[in-house]
């Protein structure tokens, strides 16, 4: 990492719920074992060459062979892209599975380099290892994905993200606007370590929270960090692109309360070996590191797969047709510029979602699609993704509403209703049973309702009506 970051100064408690309850289930036990292997390579590496993996120097043309060779085995293509800097020739590593559609694209990344005063093992040889490790699982696992999955290994991270900001002016336009997620993640490590999510870029708030839900799944309390772009996703963030990304801490010392909710030491750096020579493959904390690369395998599983075309997927799976609302109002109808790309709030994942109401004062909106539900269903449900912020102060009385509502025919039923009593800071995904629909062609409708004054948002993404 390049720059200290200083939780105290930028932390949130991130208080978000587990998705629901397959989500840790469904996710993918990433080999720690074969991480912790890939770290010794580096630290081999480091020993071989002045101890260090410098841009510039051998170690660090060394460390990028490794990364490339593993890759080109596992079958990706990949590219060795070389560039100039102030210490000499770097280059980054890039990696493609050349499986899923290549008009959306889901990366990951890390910077592969260490500073010069030592071998980088946490910094940044954890998130690299992780990476490159969750990588090599998604192409032995046999997976079909949706989405072109891509991998960076960036070079000159510790001279001023040069690597990234390289690869990203000289992408094409048209390329730039494929990359639907970029994943961050520098030092996941750290041997007093912390768990902290970026927060710094409301595009990517969806995947966000999905980390977060994730590690609430398995009961890893998270904060919240505004990274401010001091790390390779700011070359992706400064042009629109959803990113996220998670973080153990460098050099600031861990608080009292951090060490309740983590255990380790209080008063004691989250890395003290931070930039110094002493950040050895005995610099590690591999309960740490094996959360975090879970979540990482976590991340690109769940991704790979997201619908980013506005159909439904092949086999049935949702019958919506553009349930993530990525496709504008197609196969939706209801109150125009419900339907938007703003980011004054967050999606739940890509950029665009229903946002009804929010307006303070008395107004309805709607906004509803037609869909069949297969009479050979064994059951039939309806989920979606919700989140709630409101002006209204009260504690007791719900102002501001939206209605889930089923229209059969002539018949209006309200399956649940929402309200500025049921307020989040993060988005919540809702449940609902339609199985009595079955063999029908019925109506899916939202319908917001707000009083005279005081604003409430109702952000609705990701909706999905599933048979069984």
């Amino acid at each position: 990492m390049r720059k200290a970051l200083v939780p105290a100064l930028g932390v949130m408690l991130a208080l978000v719920a587990p998705a629901n309850g397959a989500f840790a289930a469904d996710s993918p036990d990433i080999s720690v074992t074969n991480t912790k292997a890939h770290l010794d390579q580096f630290q081999s590496i480091a020993t071989s060459n002045g101890g260090n993996r410098y841009t510039g120097r051998s170690g660090y043309k060394a460390s990028a062979d490794y990364v490339k060779a593993k890759l080109d085995a596992a079958g990706y293509t990949t590219t060795l892209q070389s560039f100039s800097t102030s210490a000499g020739t770097s280059y980054n590593v890039i990696a493609e599975w050349p499986h899923g559609d290549a008009n959306h694209v889901v990366m990951a990344g890390s910077h592969l380099d260490s500073v010069s005063a030592g071998p980088g093992i946490n910094d940044n040889g954890s998130g690299s290892a992780g990476v490159l490790e969750t990588a090599l699982a998604y192409a032995a696992g046999g997976q079909t994905p949706k989405n072109r999955l891509r991998f960076g290994f960036w070079g000159a991270e510790e001279l001023g993200l040069l690597g990234s900001k390289y690869y990203m002016n000289n992408l094409p336009a048209a390329d730039r606007a494929k990359i639907e997620l970029y994943l961050n993640f520098d030092m996941i490590a750290s041997p007093n370590p912390g768990y902290f999510v970026y927060d710094d870029n409301p595009a990517g708030n969806g995947a966000r929270d999905d980390l977060v839900g994730y590690f609430a799944g398995k009961n890893v309390q998270t904060e919240f960090i505004d990274v401010q772009g001091r790390s390779d996703h700011a070359a992706f963030r400064s042009l629109g692109i959803p990113t996220a990304g998670t973080f153990s801490g460098a050099e600031e010392i861990k608080s009292s309360a951090q060490a309740t909710k983590w255990g380790g030491t209080a008063g004691r750096a989250f890395d003290p070996c931070y930039h110094r020579s002493c950040d050895t493959i005995s610099n590690l904390d591999l309960t740490s590191l094996d959360r975090q690369i879970d979540a990482i395998g976590h991340m690109i599983w769940t991704y790979a797969q997201k619908d980013y075309t506005g159909g439904p997927p092949p086999g049935g799976g949702n019958l919506l047709q553009n349930p993530g609302f990525e496709s504008g109002a197609t196969g939706w109808t209801g109150t125009t510029g419900v339907i938007t790309s703003s980011t004054s709030r967050p999606a739940h994942s890509g950029s665009y979602k229903a946002w009804l109401q929010g307006n303070g004062r008395s107004s309805t909106e709607n906004l509803s699609q037609a869909v069949t539900i297969p009479a050979t269903a064994a059951s039939a449900a309806l989920s979606l993704w919700i989140r709630i912020d409101t002006a209204e102060t009260t504690s007791s009385t719900a102002y501001d509403t939206v209605k889930v509502q089923v229209v059969d025919g002539t018949v209006t039923s309200t399956l649940a209703t929402y309200s500025n009593l049921n307020k989040s800071a993060a988005y919540v995904q809702k449940t609902l049973d339609v199985s009595a629909y079955k063999g029908k062609t019925v109506t899916v409708k939202f319908v917001g309702q707000e009083d005279s004054s005081a604003q409430t948002s109702f952000v609705i993404d990701d909706v999905a009506v599933t048979a069984g």
